[in-house]
């Protein structure tokens, strides 16, 4: 599966942005796990927002919950991120994720996902 993230790009804050995730090769199937991670310059890559399998549940980084949504479309392949009322804090790479087993309580941690995408850089300013 190879992974192919846009949508990233310069606004102010409380401006929104929505990242997509389109994935080749291979379709996401029902068991698929979707995820975002964002890595910021100096700091370690963190989770964001993840789809277990097919929408059974999701899951957000508490300083994101109620700005962002996860979600996917499974007739393009496709996986977005909608970002609300940005803050400067959210500028960094964001890298789509996903894997075809991962297991729930790994949801958060990015070494458990096997497909990552090239990354997407999101800047906001001040």
């Amino acid at each position: 599966v190879q992974l192919q993230a846009s949508g990233g790009g310069l606004v102010q804050t409380g401006d929104s942005l929505r990242l997509s995730c389109a994935a080749s090769g291979r379709t996401f199937s029902r068991q698929t796990t979707v995820a975002w991670f964002r890595q910021a310059p100096g700091k370690e890559r963190e989770f964001v927002a993840a789809l277990f399998r097919s929408g059974s549940s999701t899951h957000y980084a508490d300083s994101v919950k109620g700005r962002f949504t996860i979600s996917r479309d499974n007739a393009k392949n496709t996986v977005y991120l909608l970002m609300n009322s940005l803050r400067p804090e959210d500028t960094a790479v964001y890298y789509c994720a996903a894997d075809p087993s991962l297991i729930l309580s790994s949801v958060r941690v990015s070494h458990s996902y096997d497909y990552w995408g090239q990354g997407t850089l999101v800047t906001v300013s001040s």
